[in-house]
């Protein structure tokens, strides 16, 4: 099981559900009905777990020339000797592609008990999925392609506890979510696999523009995503109020900005998995932000 857990980055994965969460108890202002929390759950937990699976089916022949020379360990939400199990015939190609599809199918079905419309953002996700992986030797433009299967998830639950959401709200909360996804996530990724990367002619940031560059364009989206996040409480029924915004402030230069600048100072690949990790971190701190707030709805004193 470990090994398809792997398959999947359940760590990360889990991490990132925390997005979801967030998203809709803001949206909201408080929690759906338990069965409909439940099937959230569900459904987003299925959902990462087949497109992180899909990744690494996609790109098995590039991982495989990159754990040619080892594996690297990588940074601590997925610091395994166990990446990239496919590539090292940890998993075979039929256990892999039955662990995804037993997911997938659970994804797709799960989004249509919630709202038909998920399942086409389910379908998009996919397919930008797969486009992704394929232009990973094509094009730096990838990296927006990330931002948006990223996005995927925390948008789909808008759209659960808000059927006809605002257009506006809805592409502010996608900027936000691409921003810190870009500099928080991909590009560190692509920093901490830069040798193996290279070995196989990838065109990442990083390897294509430099160290420093890639560090600039870190802090640069980064404090974009913490000075959007100032407009979070537009999109909550929920008097959020100053108290919110100095949190979601401080979780922002605590996890995204001070480790940014850091990388931008020493250009060394431990501060690049270092930024990942607390980055990683982001979604799950703003979780329990929100989650003060629908419990002790008081606290929004300052508004």
């Amino acid at each position: 099981m470990k090994r398809f857990l792997a398959l999947s980055r359940s760590t990360h994965g889990i991490l990132d559900l925390a997005m979801p969460g967030f998203v809709a108890l803001l949206w909201l202002g408080g929690f759906p009905d338990w069965k409909v929390l439940g099937l959230c759950l569900l459904t987003g937990l299925a959902g990462y777990t087949a497109i992180y699976a899909l990744n690494d089916l996609l790109g098995v022949n590039d991982d495989k020339a990159k754990v040619a020379a080892g594996v690297k360990p990588g940074y601590t939400v997925e610091a395994s000797l166990m990446r990239y199990p496919l590539a090292q015939n940890l998993v075979s190609m039929r256990g892999a592609l039955a662990w995804f599809g037993f997911w997938y199918a659970l994804t797709l079905v799960g989004s249509w008990l919630l709202n038909p419309w998920l399942v086409l953002i389910v379908l998009a996700a996919t397919v930008l999925e797969a486009l992704y992986c394929k232009l990973l030797k094509v094009t730096w433009w990838r990296t927006l392609v990330s931002g948006l299967v990223k996005s995927a998830g925390p948008i789909a639950a808008v759209f659960v506890v808000r059927p006809e959401p605002s257009p506006w709200l809805l592409l502010l909360l996608l900027a936000w979510l691409m921003l810190w996804e870009i500099g928080g996530q991909n590009i560190p990724a692509d920093w901490n696999d830069i040798e193996e990367d290279r070995r196989i002619g990838a065109r990442t940031i990083p390897l294509l523009f430099g160290l420093r560059v890639a560090s600039a364009l870190v802090v640069l989206t980064l404090t974009a995503t913490v000075i959007l996040g100032l407009w979070l409480p537009l999109m909550s029924p929920l008097s959020l109020g100053l108290p919110f915004q100095l949190a979601c402030l401080a979780a922002g230069g605590v996890l995204l900005l001070w480790p940014a600048l850091r990388l931008f100072r020493s250009l060394e690949g431990r501060d690049a998995a270092r930024l990942f990790d607390r980055a990683s971190l982001y979604p799950l701190t703003l979780l329990a932000i929100v989650l003060v707030f629908v419990f002790v709805p008081g606290i929004s004193g300052l508004h």
